[in-house]
């Protein structure tokens, strides 16, 4: 029976022996000089490379642009086609191949020197077309791919992509870029949610009662609202406390039925409730509601004086994806 699961170790740990046999044998001035050209590049980077090696060159392009490096990935063929107009002065060019001779890359070379660009190269082979005519040579050689014909891209494009990730990262370092940096260009991320979502992109429009309002107003309140509490203000929109479901339920569980009709919001509330403001993170806000011995589940939400500005439910704030 074959072995399935060794065959695998076996491969993975090639791939791994593989990239630190990179790290042994990359140059460290080559790697200085490119890291200094990206991270002072007044323009973009633009990432190249066909097949196998374009997949690793579009990943490497996406990676710079989310941490702070605009990068773009544009295929040679198309690039002598047309798409070279997005190469401009001031720009850096990666060019991603194993054999350092792939035609439609070796083609563009004089158009690149052209444009007076520098071309750092990923490459396989250091005595290469492409080699001798890049600016900066970064060493992507393999001894042998994962592949058991030792044909198809497997090995050397691992090495790439983690020397890309490697240049990628150390320039991400250079540049200073932030969480917050960072956060900014992934919005939808949870990361980004909560470095970027404020209470006021989360929160309601306040449910409000006054002090004196009975009972039956304040479940009316609530219920029409369908957040689960309603705040209590003075007439100058001043917070004086909040009644959730559970407050409800507590106070009529004490009262007699005939005191009903007596109740009111301001016998009811909570006083002195815990708030949030609309500028908060909401992130922070769930925090307020979590980080406590009894957790709550809606907040109201204050101006700088105190005014009651909305409310804030734990179940937007989960729906959010934080």
């Amino acid at each position: 029976m074959t072995d399935h699961f060794s065959k695998v170790i076996e491969l993975l740990r090639l791939e791994a022996a593989s990239v630190e046999r990179a790290a042994d044998n990359l140059d460290r001035n080559a790697a200085d000089r490119a890291v200094g050209l990206i991270a002072e590049c007044s323009s973009k980077v633009v990432v190249m490379g066909v097949g196998k090696s374009g997949v690793i060159a579009q990943k490497i392009a996406q990676t710079m642009t989310s941490t702070g490096t605009v990068a773009v990935y544009v295929h040679p063929s198309d690039a002598m086609h047309g798409s070279l107009g997005v190469v401009t002065k001031g720009d850096v060019v990666i060019a991603l191949s194993n054999s350092g001779e792939t035609e439609e890359l070796v083609a563009m070379l004089p158009a690149l020197k052209n444009r007076e660009v520098p071309i750092i190269s990923i490459v396989g082979n250091l005595d290469s077309t492409l080699a001798r005519h890049s600016d900066v040579v970064l060493d992507a050689s393999v001894d042998k791919e994962a592949c058991p014909l030792n044909l198809a891209p497997t090995t050397s494009t691992t090495v790439a992509l983690s020397i890309g990730d490697a240049i990628a990262m150390t320039v991400m370092e250079a540049k200073g870029l932030t969480a917050e940096d960072f956060a900014a260009n992934h919005p939808a991320g949870r990361l980004g949610k909560r470095l970027t979502l404020r209470v006021s992109d989360l929160m309601h429009k306040s449910p409000s009662v006054g002090p004196s309002a009975g009972w039956l107003e304040v479940i009316k309140a609530i219920s029409d609202a369908s957040l689960g509490a309603v705040n209590v203000v003075e007439s100058n929109g001043q917070l004086l406390g909040i009644v959730t479901d559970g407050d409800l339920r507590r106070t009529m569980e004490k009262t007699p039925p005939e005191l009903f009709g007596r109740l009111t919001a301001e016998q009811m509330m909570t006083v002195s409730p815990t708030t949030c403001s609309s500028e908060m993170l909401a992130y922070d806000a769930l925090r307020l509601m979590e980080d406590r011995p009894s957790q709550i589940s809606v907040l109201p939400v204050v101006d700088a004086d105190g005014k009651c500005v909305g409310m804030l439910r734990l179940h937007d704030i989960v729906r959010a994806g934080l």
